[in-house]
């Protein structure tokens, strides 16, 4: 299948990040290069674009996609290591990074990967497919207890009890290996009009598989570090865990003087990285959700370095 993944708030990234010609700017998920084709095309010869990915499909799909460019560089790891892989690139300070957290649409089409619970295929969901523990290994082997909590904090799931209870007890009789497997279990599970419940089980599971939340607040703060003066860090999230995380941060990150409003200058020291760019979340127009409904989720959070 080839590796489509149309790109979410395109112009509005573009916009934000503010791209100098001849910057290093890092896409910290590159996926099918649909952001990154547009930033490189806004650089020079001495310009860099620096594309991360723990999915090697989607790696060897972006290097075809941007061959043209000599001034690309490759990286196969997660964005939550961003400063250590941009450092050891050879570049301490950078001008602009992109997060978009979203799963790629080719990784949700592709029913082999096991993200959808449309599609019947095995337990998988590593988004790098070379490392890690299967979604099919944790339903197996997590205790109930265990199960119950990513439903409920992950998925954010009100039958996740029931839930959890009903894969405990069905891979008793057997092992649990594809999605439609799952899938049933969960149908057994909760009432006939509880539709959303398969996408937010299969999201949790999606998210301990991938350690999603682990690290993201390093990684943000991470990013920050590496940017240069008045650099620019743009985050797209799918959730509200995601984007509770991503906003709490950046609150962080700006910092606020805690001094009584009446004193004459500030003593207590507080540090600032920069400032929030965008006081409300950028969303999606109507047109992009008609045309593309799977980026109707999705909110943009930008910030900028501030030395």
């Amino acid at each position: 299948m080839e590796f489509k993944h149309e790109p979410i708030m395109l112009n509005e990234c573009i916009e934000n990040l503010k791209i100098k010609q001849d910057g290093v700017y890092v896409d910290g998920t590159l996926g099918g290069a649909g952001h990154s084709s547009e930033i490189v095309k806004r650089l020079s010869n001495e310009g860099v674009l620096i594309g991360i990915d723990r999915d090697t499909e989607a790696l060897s799909a972006s290097s075809k996609r941007l061959e043209a460019y000599t001034n690309v560089q490759y990286v196969h790891g997660q964005h939550e290591d961003i400063k250590v892989h941009v450092q050891d690139l050879g570049y301490e300070k950078v001008d602009g990074i992109l997060l978009d957290l979203g799963i790629s649409s080719y990784q949700i089409d592709e029913g082999a990967r096991g993200f959808s619970y449309t599609k019947d295929a095995v337990l998988d969901m590593r988004m790098d497919q070379t490392t890690g523990i299967s979604a099919k290994e944790i339903v197996n082997t997590y205790k109930k207890e265990e199960l119950e909590k990513i439903f409920r904090e992950y998925g954010e799931e009100k039958f996740s009890k029931k839930i959890a209870d009903r894969i405990v007890n069905a891979r008793t009789e057997k092992e649990i290996v594809t999605t439609y497997e799952l899938a049933d279990i969960v149908r057994g599970a909760v009432p006939k009009d509880a539709v959303n419940s398969f996408k937010r089980v299969f999201q949790a599971l999606r998210i301990e598989v991938n350690g999603e939340l682990k690290d993201l607040k390093k990684a943000i703060f991470d990013a920050v570090d590496i940017l240069n003066d008045g650099g620019r860090l743009c985050i797209i999230t799918f959730h509200s865990l995601e984007d509770r995380i991503v906003k709490e941060a950046f609150i962080e990150l700006q910092g606020k003087c805690t001094c009584p409003k009446d004193f004459p200058k500030c003593i207590c020291g507080f540090k600032s990285y920069g400032k929030i760019i965008t006081r409300k979340p950028i969303v999606p127009s109507e047109e992009e959700e008609e045309r593309n409904p799977r980026s109707k989720s999705a909110k943009l959070r930008v910030f900028e370095k501030v030395i």
